[in-house]
């Protein structure tokens, strides 16, 4: 096989590629016996006629769509592995010369990975982020531990309070008519939670047991239903009952009931701790951030435009799967929020172009510096993997495919080649 390399132009390349007329003919061969079934000639049992009769009677090139398909596919894989050349997208395809007795030459136009330039990315001034855990925060976290395990009692003597959860009918109208999605029955509401249009808890308030109110709203011009959006709405509310939720006191037993701390001084001290952590890997993010936006400054890279539409497509398949798991897809998606699916891909533009500069980057840094994994790196990230998940860690690598591995394999080299960066920046 001989193999040509022209560039056409900055990131493209086109192969010239030539396979020997012996290898063509085994090819050949191979997709006659494939297709032979296919063939009926008078004279002879379906699949039964030689090749030279197939040839003769449908045409020499019956054939040469399967042999190319075949004998070109595997042609053109050896030449990038033979000429090194790190394609990102295959573009046109022309066939030269095909045929019984000659050599096949054809030529491939490729996108190839562009080149990196970037220098002096050790050293980089980053801002310090520290972040103090304060006592406000602490007494905040307290109070939720409190609302969660708060008991819900059922109030029959006294008005709606904020705080309080309603049962109620409700039931929207915008000029007089009654909109799709604006009713509910028996629904619970918590007072002052924000759930609903703003302005509709707060009406609520003061109302007892069995009474009737109007309440007026104004729907929000940015409302995700465009025709209610901006208009106002008048919503009649049948309460059907009160529930209130009685806080347990905060002491050393609740400390015992919600933790294992045996006293609420060391509760406090165990909240301190994990907001602390939360706070330091916030600020270790913020840092990092920092890091790889003056990466992308420092660096230039011509990206080609295939590469930046395969992220797009990646962050597309990502965003169908969410919606997967909450029971919709993306056709409905798309017409729930009036938007055309070439819209959708666009608002990832930015966001995906960055991506790649950021992987190229890294890539090329790692390269420079000389990053490898060890065995131990990645057995590390599969247990943090596992505790996270709340698994045993053989348990959950019996679940990991080949494609996770690769994953993070790939996850702990950038986090490799970031902890680098981030031990050689100026903290300032």
């Amino acid at each position: 096989m001989n193999v040509k390399v022209e560039k056409i132009e900055k990131n493209k390349l086109k192969l010239e590629i030539e396979v020997e007329a012996e290898k063509f003919e085994e090819a050949l061969q191979k997709a006659y016996q494939k297709n032979a079934k296919k063939f009926s000639i008078p004279g002879f049992r379906k699949g039964k006629a030689p090749k030279k009769m197939v040839e003769r009677y449908y045409g020499e090139q019956v054939l040469y769509e399967d042999t190319f398909n075949d004998i070109g596919s595997e042609a053109y894989e050896k030449a990038i592995e033979e000429k090194n050349i790190l394609v990102v997208d295959r573009n046109d395809v022309d066939i030269i010369d095909i045929g019984s007795g000659k050599n096949l030459k054809f030529t491939v136009e490729v996108t190839v990975k562009p080149e990196v330039e970037i220098e002096n990315y050790k050293g980089i001034e980053v801002k310090k982020a520290e972040y103090n855990v304060t006592e406000q925060e602490i007494d905040q976290e307290l109070e939720r531990m409190r609302e969660k395990n708060a008991r819900i009692i059922t109030v029959d003597d006294r008005k709606l309070q904020k705080g309080d959860i309603a049962t109620i009918d409700f039931e929207g109208f915008i000029d007089g008519e009654a909109f799709q999605g604006g009713k509910g029955t028996n629904y619970d509401l918590e007072i002052g939670k924000g759930s609903f249009i703003e302005g509709f808890e707060d009406q609520l308030i003061g109302m007892i047991i069995n009474e009737e109110r109007e309440i007026k709203v104004t729907f929000p011009e940015e409302y995700h239903s465009k025709n209610i959006a901006g208009k106002e709405a008048a919503f009649k509310v049948l309460i059907h009952g009160i529930k209130a939720k009685e806080l347990p006191v905060l002491d050393n037993e609740f400390a015992k009931d919600v933790s294992e701390s045996d006293t609420l001084n060391e509760l406090k001290d165990d909240i301190k701790s994990k907001l602390m952590k939360t706070k330091e890997q916030k600020a270790k993010k913020e840092m990092e951030d920092e890091l790889i936006d003056k990466l992308v400054e420092k660096a230039m890279i011509d990206i080609p435009q295939a590469m930046i539409e395969k992220q797009i497509d990646s962050i597309v398949r990502d965003f169908e799967w969410r919606l997967s798991m909450q029971g919709l897809n993306l056709e409905n998606y798309l017409k729930h929020t009036n938007m055309d699916y070439n819209k959708f891909r666009l608002q990832f533009r930015e966001s995906a172009k960055k991506s790649v500069e950021v992987q190229l980057i890294l890539e090329e840094i790692g390269k420079r510096e000389k990053i490898e994994l060890s065995d131990e790196d990645v057995e590390n990230k599969i247990s943090d993997l596992a505790e996270g998940y709340f698994q045993e860690v053989e348990e959950f690598k019996k679940h990991l495919k080949e494609n996770d591995i690769k994953y993070i394999k790939e996850e702990v080299e950038v986090e490799k080649i970031v902890k680098l960066l981030m031990d050689n920046a100026k903290m300032v």
